[in-house]
Parts: C-alpha cells; structure tokens; sequence
C-alpha cells in the first residue's frame, strides 16, 4: 500500500506496520464483545505474558506489560480474583510469587485467540494468495526479530516457519 507520494516511492516499514496493528487492535477489540469471559485489553496481554513464560514472577510481567509494581499487582489480584490465573510460592525465594493460568485462563486466552482467528481470516481471504503467503513470511521474520529483544512474554503459537495453513493465522499475534 504505498503512502502519498511518488508512485514507485514505498511506505515506510514502520508506519505500515504501526497502522497494521491498529487495524488489528480494532479487530480484536470488535471481536471481544462476543467473548464469554470479559476481560480489559491489559488483562488479555497479562495473560498472553503468562502464558508465554508460565511461572512468571510479578516484576517480570510489569517489565513486559510496562507498568509498575503496584499496578501488576492491581491486576493480578483482579484476574486472582476472576479465576484466571494462581499466585504461589517460588520454590527458592521466599520473597518472589510465580504466576500461573488457570484452566479458566487458558480458555479465556483460547477463546480471544478464535475470535481473533475469525476476524484476521476473514480479512485475509479478501486477500490474493500471493500477498497473504508474503504476509505471512514477513511476519514469521518479525516475530523472529522481536523474539530475540524481547524473550519474554512472547506469545504462544508454532515458531517462525512453523506448520503452514489456518492454524498458523490464528497464532499470529
């Protein structure tokens, strides 16, 4: 899609991709009225982050979501609270807790997934075949690149170059 301008002058990777994830932001935002389990965007990315790195501690999930201490802990006393995730005891250090989704969690996270799924495939299938295969390789090397600055919290799903077909959507973040 290229920006105004020139005809042959390509739009910027970033400002493409920053507009690309607003546009899926607002397919997952649509999709989450449909949801059994209502849960805030904030609480969706908690649970992402602890589903990516089960066992997590608090300091290390307000490192992902970017906020601070007290606002984690705000946040996981609410999802406690709703049943979607446990704190217990670090095996080694009396001072840390891990944090772990519940069954509950695990199907709120599945749940939003689907619906994602749905919206992302229907967009896709407007799509000529061509412009989604590349789609879909530019997005396994990006998840790649972010993969290595960013370890943790990373979504669950097959890896970059992973099984082809409609699984693999439904994993893309």
């Amino acid at each position: 899609m290229p920006r105004p301008g020139p005809a042959s002058a390509p739009e910027d990777p970033a400002a493409a991709l920053g507009a690309a994830a607003e546009l899926l932001a607002l397919l997952q935002a649509r999709g989450q009225d449909g949801a059994s389990a209502a849960v805030s965007p904030s609480q969706l990315r908690a649970l992402l982050a602890v589903e990516g790195a089960e066992g997590i501690n608090l300091r290390a999930l307000g490192a992902v979501l970017g906020s601070s201490p007290p606002s984690v802990t705000r946040l996981c006393d609410r999802m406690e609270a709703m049943g979607l995730l446990t704190r217990s005891p670090h095996p080694s250090s009396r001072r840390e807790v891990e944090l772990r989704l519940t069954p509950r969690g695990r199907a709120v996270v599945g749940e939003h997934r689907a619906i994602r799924a749905r919206a992302v495939s229907a967009v896709l299938a407007r799509m000529a075949p061509e412009a989604v295969d590349a789609l879909v390789t530019g997005v396994a090397a990006f998840r790649e690149a972010a993969a290595a600055l960013f370890p943790v919290g990373r979504p669950a799903g097959p890896p970059p170059g992973g099984p082809r077909g409609s699984a693999r959507v439904a994993d893309t973040p």
